[in-house]
C-alpha cells in the first residue's frame, strides 16, 4: 500500500559551506508541486539550485536544477521510491558555499536532506477517491443515504426528476461492494452513469 505524509517536514544541513534546506510535504498532482516550487523560488531568490523529485499517482518525475546530472533530483527520488510514497514531492534549496563537493558528495547530500526530513514525517496511507454517478427511484433514496456510512461514502449532490440521480463520492476500495449492493437493491431499476476519479488523499 502506497503512503502519503501528514504534513510538510523539514531539514536542515550545512556541508563545507553549502547550505541544504530540505522538505518534503504531500501534494495532490503535478500542478500542485509546480505551485509549491514557484513559491519556493520567489522565498529563495538568492540560492544556488531549488532540486525537486515527485511521486503523484504512480508517476514519477526529478529535476537537479542546474546541478551535475543525475546528482540531485534522481537520488531524491530514489529515497521516495524506497519508502513506497506517493502524493509526495521532496525539495532542495541549496546555497552555493564556494566549495565543489564532487558528484559523489553532492549524491549523498541531496539523498540525506530528504533522508532525515522523512525520518520526522508521519506517513500515512493512501486514499484514492472516485465520483459515482446513478439514478435510482424515489423510493430507494432514503435506503441510500441510510447505507453511505457502511462504505465510507459521502452524497455530493442528489436531483429530482423522473428518477432521483445522485452523484457520490467514496474510497476506491468501496466502490464495488456499493455498487453491488444498490444494484441488487434496485433489482435491474438502478441506471449507472459514468464515473471518475475524484483525488487522492489520505486518513488521518
Amino acid at each position: 500500500m502506497p503512503f502519503t505524509l501528514s504534513g510538510p517536514v523539514h531539514s536542515e544541513n550545512t556541508i563545507k559551506k553549502s547550505r541544504f534546506i530540505g522538505c518534503v510535504e504531500p501534494v495532490a498532482d503535478r500542478a500542485a508541486a509546480q505551485r509549491r516550487l514557484a513559491g519556493l523560488r520567489v522565498a529563495h531568490p538568492n540560492a544556488t539550485h531549488v532540486c525537486w523529485a515527485l511521486m503523484a499517482g504512480g508517476h514519477s518525475a526529478a529535476n537537479d536544477d542546474g546541478e551535475p546530472g543525475g546528482t540531485a533530483g534522481r537520488p531524491m527520488l530514489e529515497v521516495l521510491r524506497h519508502q513506497d510514497l506517493d502524493s509526495v514531492l521532496a525539495t532542495v534549496v541549496r546555497y552555493y558555499g564556494g566549495t565543489p563537493l564532487g558528484a559523489g558528495g553532492l549524491v549523498r547530500a541531496y539523498t540525506d536532506s530528504v533522508a532525515q526530513a522523512l525520518l520526522q514525517a508521519h506517513k500515512v496511507p493512501v486514499v484514492r477517491w472516485r465520483v459515482l454517478r446513478c439514478v435510482l427511484p424515489y423510493a430507494l433514496e432514503g435506503w441510500l443515504r441510510r447505507e453511505l456510512d457502511a462504505h465510507g461514502a459521502s452524497l455530493i449532490d442528489a436531483r429530482h426528476g423522473d428518477g432521483v440521480s445522485v452523484s457520490l463520492r467514496l474510497p476506491d476500495t468501496g466502490v464495488d461492494a456499493l455498487v453491488a449492493r444498490l444494484t441488487n437493491a434496485g433489482q435491474g431499476r438502478v441506471v449507472w452513469l459514468k464515473d471518475e476519479p475524484s483525488s487522492t488523499g489520505h486518513e488521518a
